[in-house]
């Protein structure tokens, strides 16, 4: 029975759907706003069309602003197939004509879908899963929204006093605490040691003390006021404030994200892995939707989460290996942080490292070799139910 393929180009407001046939002949294009109504009549067009014959779909996104529509299809028992939209645009120079558009697009993803065979669908996960992934989305963005912060705090910072800037670590919260109180080398050296350390202790600051002859120290070695050092002072002091809410934020997030993950089936599991915390497991759990049936085997789940090298190989060069285009990044950042946290808290680990960097890896090349060792074993222990121990259970012959 031949099928019908529908490429969906997503849009904040609209989507425009496009079915074809199986010589990739249009049979319907249409702009629809993201609303179910208009969502629905489409899904019901093109399943009219297709008069009892499978209906593929084909997505460039995974969630977002098709997360209505993605719901719909779903719902509705539909496959669903998730093309990236890096490939979109890859594929589209092989089609004639040069302009963009949604229908374009949207013919493109319904023709590669009726073409390639390593699309990969797009489940609904488990309920866990999708809140995870919503938490852990949330906290990433926190996370980049406080790295620009301190980052812009540290410019300010070194644009008024170098001295301070070099002395304190910013992202910590006793220097934040000093940089709200203050911030010029004159107001610390009249402040002095004693009564900036008393300041810092009442406000329950760890090694006030050290912290606050640090930052005398600096005020020593400048006494001169650059220009608009009163704007840039008010300048720091906003922007430290602002990290150290960042900061409260995501540590609140982490609460969350740990209550959340401790109530999954897999928690314990992965808890017990070495290098593997809550964020860690969470970032996992949202990254494979809940559990691994969507893998056939440790090796795709490998390729999936980039850690496994693909073959660059050309007329008489073979052997050729580079890290992959096409992976899951946070899932390799799991994989990747993991496996460098437990080379110092796992002999197992810490073993194979050297080992590998006995025959000649870097220390790059070495943990993403053990990042990829530890997919195995993260696979074995799901698919077994079982906690990881550091020395195997002896077992006794029958």
């Amino acid at each position: 029975m031949s099928r019908i393929w529908a490429g969906i180009d997503s849009g904040k407001g609209h989507h425009h759907g496009l079915a074809v046939d199986a010589d990739g002949k249009p049979l319907l294009s249409r702009r629809v706003a993201n609303d179910e109504p208009e969502l629905l009549k489409l899904i019901g067009d093109v399943l009219d069309l297709a008069d009892g014959r499978p209906v593929t779909w084909a997505i460039d996104m995974t969630g977002g602003e098709p997360a209505l529509l993605l719901a719909l299809l779903i719902n509705h028992g539909q496959e669903v197939l998730y093309m990236p939209g890096r490939l979109v645009n890859r594929a589209s120079d092989g089609y004639r004509g040069e302009g963009k558009t949604d229908a374009r697009d949207a013919y493109v993803i319904a023709d590669q879908a009726r073409m390639r065979r390593d699309l990969r669908p797009i489940h609904p996960g488990d309920e866990a899963a999708i809140e995870l992934k919503l938490l852990t989305g949330r906290r990433a963005d926190l996370v980049e929204d406080r790295t620009r912060a301190v980052n812009r705090l540290r410019g300010t910072l070194l644009s008024m006093f170098p001295a301070l800037e070099r002395a304190l670590e910013v992202t910590n919260t006793g220097p934040l605490r000093l940089l709200t109180g203050y911030q010029t080398p004159a107001a610390i050296r009249r402040a002095g040691i004693s009564r900036l350390t008393t300041w810092l202790a009442n406000r329950k600051v760890r090694n006030a003390r050290s912290l606050a002859e640090a930052a005398v120290e600096a005020a020593e070695r400048q006494h001169t006021a650059v220009p608009g050092e009163k704007t840039i002072a008010k300048l720091v002091h906003t922007l430290a404030e602002e990290v150290m809410a960042l900061n409260q934020q995501i540590s609140e997030m982490d609460k969350l994200i740990e209550g959340r993950f401790r109530e999954h089936e897999l928690a314990d599991i992965l808890l017990s892995v070495p290098g593997i915390g809550a964020v860690l497991g969470a970032e996992f759990l949202a990254a494979v939707g809940g559990g691994l049936e969507e893998f056939d085997s440790p090796d795709a789940l490998a390729a999936f989460a980039g850690v496994a090298p693909a073959p660059r190989d050309s007329g008489k060069v073979s052997g050729n290996l580079h890290r992959p285009i096409t992976y899951h990044r946070r899932l390799q950042r799991v994989f990747y942080t993991s496996a460098l946290v437990s080379v110092r808290c796992d002999p197992n680990s810490r073993k194979f490292y050297d080992r590998k960097r006995a025959e000649g890896k870097k220390h790059v090349q070495a943990v993403l070799a053990l990042a990829r060792r530890r997919v195995n074993v993260l696979w074995a222990l799901i698919r077994d139910r079982r906690c990881y121990q550091v020395a195997p259970p002896v077992t006794t012959a029958a």
